[in-house]
């Protein structure tokens, strides 16, 4: 059985990877409809060797059964879950409208999938530090529970859109060649240099980057007392998230478990060689499915053996965004998700 998929933001960089892991899963698609702001209607987008033209978001006719990836933004999605729903298609939201809305799942499917049984006609896609967090922690949630947990990310350009990446690449050669900096994308200097997320300074002094982090991590481990403290810091990366991540476990934890614990998950690699200096890095994530993880060592500030350290890298526009967002969508036709 096929269906009929919608891509809403087809033209932006998150947009152009889902329909790379739609053809690349061999997603069972009747019928891709790729759509936009008017700004775009009329380009040409090209879906397993099919070329395809834009149409119009607002003008769209939602179905029963569709499946509407969304990564267009949050005020682009709440203009239309409405009428999508209520004509009996699902979204597949990419934005962060919903995300902590009561009764909106929010889904990483290695980690819970099966709470897609209950959506109400729109499951909501990580942020993306979050996704590729999650499924790097789980199976080490799951050996014990954390406790703690504290995060620094290294975020790439591609965070920021297609818009950010091409900025990354002009002010390399910008600086470099002595020439003025071009500063449109980016509120900072990127180039040669890394910043303080630029998301804004909420009241407890965190940013929405981080405040996202550590609320989404709650609900989609379904732990609201676990603790959580994340500084989220842009850096000079075309692609790909890095994070450095302390844990504190309720027992203890060693890095033999852990790593073990890591070759057996769906989703990573385990990049672990001490003798030639190879942990996880961005170039080596980019374009990849999996995240990569290693570092793994005994954190030396907790002498009962509860703290370990992992460094994680993942591909900020695959399991970060699009891949994670397809993968809903093959778990909502396994679940059985109110969908037909």
């Amino acid at each position: 059985m096929g269906y009929r998929v919608s891509v809403v933001g087809v033209t932006g960089a998150v947009g152009q990877v889902m329909l790379e892991c739609l053809s690349e899963r061999e997603f069972p698609v009747d019928e891709l409809v790729p759509l936009a702001s008017s700004r775009s209607v009329g380009k040409k987008v090209t879906f397993k060797g099919q070329e395809l033209t834009v149409a119009e978001l607002g003008k769209h006719s939602f179905a029963k059964g569709e499946i509407v990836l969304s990564s267009a933004g949050a005020s682009v999605t709440r203009t239309f879950r409405e009428r999508a729903v209520q004509a009996g298609a699902v979204i597949v939201d990419n934005t962060s409208a919903f995300r902590m809305e009561n009764g909106v799942p929010l889904v990483v499917p290695e980690v819970n999938a099966s709470a897609i049984r209950s959506h109400p006609g729109l499951i909501a896609n990580p942020n993306c530090c979050a996704a590729i967090l999650a499924v790097a922690v789980w199976p080490l949630y799951r050996l014990s529970r954390v406790r703690r947990m504290v995060v620094a990310t290294y975020q790439s350009a591609s965070g920021a859109g297609a818009a950010a990446m091409n900025e990354l690449v002009t002010q390399t050669h910008e600086v470099l060649e002595g020439k003025p900096l071009t500063k449109k994308a980016l509120p900072h200097q990127l180039a040669f240099n890394l910043y303080s997320h630029n998301a804004a300074i909420e009241v407890n002094g965190y940013n929405g980057e981080e405040n996202k982090v550590i609320a989404e991590m709650k609900k989609i481990f379904g732990d609201p007392d676990m603790r959580l403290g994340v500084t989220c810091i842009r850096v000079p990366v075309m692609r790909a998230h890095s994070e450095a991540v302390n844990l504190e476990f309720e027992r203890p934890v060693s890095v033999e478990e852990a790593r073990e614990a890591i070759r057996k998950a769906p989703g990573l690699i385990l990049v672990d060689d001490r003798e030639k200096n190879h942990f996880p890095m961005p170039i080596e994530a980019s374009g990849r499915d999996e995240v990569l993880v290693g570092r793994i060592r005994q954190d030396l500030s907790q002498p009962d053996g509860r703290g370990l350290e992992i460094f994680i890298s993942g591909d900020q526009l695959r399991k970060g965004a699009a891949l994670n967002a397809v993968q809903i969508a093959e778990a909502l036709i396994a679940e059985g998700g109110n969908i037909s």
